[in-house]
């Protein structure tokens, strides 16, 4: 087992995604004494390692569009920039809309993302079920489609991120749970974990769905809540090569390959925050039943794994990066279920805050801590 350094100049808490790309982000600048905690055995067994790893540049917003502008492209180029597999596969996501008022925003979503440089394409409901002929879709009114969307393996990325944090010199440390945060006169000291206490001039929260607790320990209220989303995988099925990920929108209902089977999942409107990560069998029932309306096949396939896991949700489904009311201390999380993806680009834009005072590559100071007391939400509506 590694040694607690007593020391640091910079602290990460937090071993999944965000916290490995912050970490091969700042040690690839030369940053010096970076440290990297996970409370758990393995990096990204968090959030990380139970999200379903879809990527995608199909989003509402501005600037969740040119976060997937930055981020996908670095997914592309990471065997050979990081020297890691991630087996990126661009299978496509295809939103499917079922109600007026989902095609009526979709139609200005689809504009606001070709003017950005996506090349996002809008199908009819027929071009749905030509597509999808061994799914029902008698009621689908329209659809998006963006070939470059696809799936990425999350264990990859971040085992790559670590891999190369080490090369470059920052230590990373796993069984190493974070308990406090120090703070003398308004400024971060270091952190008490449960195998010691390293001083540290600077501490970045990048825990999660945690990332309330964290905060809380240094005094800031970070306004993260978790909430459960569940998936299950399935016994080999009939599929055809060109299968995309397919998202049922008015439902929040999911499926994509998986092996030579299916994951599918689906989001419980009613789930309330907290920290259980154990499936709920009775929100499997309701999910199964709808997904069996969509795709008979299901009824005849057997369950190979079901998986909960938590997204990390803020009041607008928009991601928090900076500063916070204490110095030092800074925030990289909220990312309300599309963290994995913006991963590689959130890394790099902290470590740009941290070391220049702002991040430059994306323009994110919108997407500070104070927006929430300020009243300056930017709500997302592409969210799954």
């Amino acid at each position: 087992m590694d040694t607690l350094p007593q020391t640091a100049e910079i602290v990460i808490v937090g071993g999944g995604v965000m916290g490995a790309s912050i970490a091969y982000h700042l040690a690839a600048r030369g940053q010096k004494g970076v440290v990297l905690l996970e409370k758990e055995s393995f990096f990204g067994l968090g959030a990380t390692g139970r999200c379903a790893g879809g990527v995608r540049y199909q989003f509402a917003t501005e600037i969740n569009i040119r976060l997937s502008l930055e981020s996908l492209p670095m997914l592309e180029r990471f065997p050979e920039e990081i020297g890691y597999p991630i087996d990126y596969r661009k299978i496509g996501y295809l939103f499917v809309l079922t109600n007026e008022k989902d095609v009526a925003t979709f139609r200005d979503v689809v504009v606001l993302q070709r003017r950005l440089g996506v090349d996002t394409e809008w199908w009819d409901g027929d071009a749905v079920r030509a597509r999808l002929p061994m799914m029902n879709w008698d009621d689908a009114l329209a659809a998006t489609f963006n070939p470059k969307d696809g799936l990425v393996d999350p264990n990859g990325v971040v085992m790559g991120y670590t891999q190369r944090a080490r090369q470059l010199g920052a230590k990373t440390l796993t069984d190493v749970e974070v308990t406090g945060i120090r703070v003398e006169g308004g400024k971060v000291v270091g952190v008490e974990t449960n195998r010691g206490t390293i001083a540290a001039p600077v501490v970045v929260n990048a825990a999660g769905p945690w990332a309330g607790v964290v905060g809380k320990m240094a005094g800031v209220n970070v306004p993260i809540q978790p909430i459960r989303r569940q998936w299950l995988t399935t016994t080999p099925l009939e599929l055809p090569p060109d299968f995309p990920f397919v998202i049922d929108f008015a439902q929040s209902l999911y499926f994509h390959p998986e092996g030579e089977g299916l994951l599918t999942g689906m989001s419980n409107p009613d789930e309330k925050p907290g920290f259980n990560q154990n499936v709920d069998p009775e929100w499997e029932l309701v999910h199964m039943e709808a997904a069996i309306a969509r795709f008979p096949a299901l009824e005849r396939a057997g369950v190979v794994s079901r998986v909960a896991g938590l997204y990390e949700v803020t009041p607008d489904a928009h991601p928090i990066f900076g500063k916070t009311p204490v110095e030092g201390f800074y925030l990289c999380a909220g990312f309300s279920g599309h963290g994995f993806m913006h991963g590689p680009i959130a890394g790099k834009l902290t470590a740009e805050i941290i070391l220049d005072g702002k991040a430059t590559t994306v323009d994110v100071s919108s997407l500070d801590l104070a927006r929430f007391a300020e009243g300056r939400l930017i709500k997302e509506y592409n969210v799954v």
